[in-house]
């Protein structure tokens, strides 16, 4: 199912601002997207990293979830979506918001004070009424720490620019789609690299927003280069909202493009 992502990654990462606007267009009935559903109480915040890494996490999940697979009842939905533009949309719920998203079909996932739904993408027309109901703006979250965690290896790292500052729920949903790119990219050059991440839970490493994106989004102009030597990869974003047509977003580092710790030798 994710063949069709990893087809046209390398052909979307070039594409100048006009070939997005064209490429972006579809029929209203056509429009396909995954939603993501942040908890945000009035008391309790959620982390901005952790938000990330989560939504990250929770869009490979649900590509890369048995139910996902032929047969599956999540397969169709899933199949349709990977072969088109994966959007996503973030909402936030709270109290009885939050609890009426519980039974949808897709993964929920929790870091500390932080929850997330990821939601099995369908047709934006036919959104269950307990989530079309959800607000998508007023997600802005002032940024906490990184995480101290030690580097991770079989971790996907993310970095964000320090301008274009996004909100939260924006943020979110280019996190969504590093992880959906990573997992494709994987699933077609190192499946057993993949199917450690995703026993491992799909675990995400957020950098945040960082001098280094530059730099790192700079080796991305030869996509295929930087995702052999390093396994790099970046998510450019079709300009709906909060950012220019063609604006890269976030850059990603998938498991297996730092050096496992090998034996001790002490």
């Amino acid at each position: 199912m994710l063949a069709p992502l990893r087809a046209r990654y390398a052909r979307w990462l070039g594409m100048d601002a006009d070939q997005v606007l064209d490429d972006r267009d579809e029929a209203a009935v056509d429009v396909r997207a995954l939603q993501l559903v942040l908890r945000l109480e009035r008391d309790r915040p959620p982390s901005w990293h952790g938000a990330l890494a989560l939504a990250a996490a929770g869009a490979a999940l649900v590509c890369l979830d048995p139910r996902s697979e032929p047969g599956g009842p999540w397969h169709d939905a899933v199949r349709d979506y990977c072969a088109g533009h994966i959007r996503k949309v973030t909402r936030r719920a709270r109290g009885a918001s939050w609890a009426g998203t519980a039974d949808l079909p897709g993964v929920s996932l929790a870091a500390g004070d932080t929850e997330i739904r990821a939601l099995v993408p369908g047709r934006v027309v036919e959104v269950p009424k307990a989530v079309a109901k959800l607000q998508v703006g007023g997600t802005e979250v002032e940024p906490d720490r990184p995480s101290s965690a030690p580097d991770d290896p079989a971790a996907l790292e993310l970095w964000l620019p320090l301008e274009p500052v996004m909100t939260l729920g924006k943020a979110m949903a280019q996190a969504g789609h590093a992880g959906m790119i990573a997992a494709a990219l994987l699933a077609g050059d190192d499946p057993a690299e993949l199917d450690r991440w995703y026993a491992a839970g799909c675990p995400v490493q957020v950098r945040g927003r960082s001098e280094r994106f530059a730099g790192l989004a700079a080796r991305l102009a030869d996509p295929a280069a930087a995702w052999s030597g390093d396994r790099l990869l970046a998510v450019r974003d079709a300009g709906f909202t909060e950012v220019d047509p063609g604006t890269v977003t976030v850059v990603a580092r998938a498991p297996g493009g730092r050096p496992h710790p090998g034996p001790s030798t002490a």
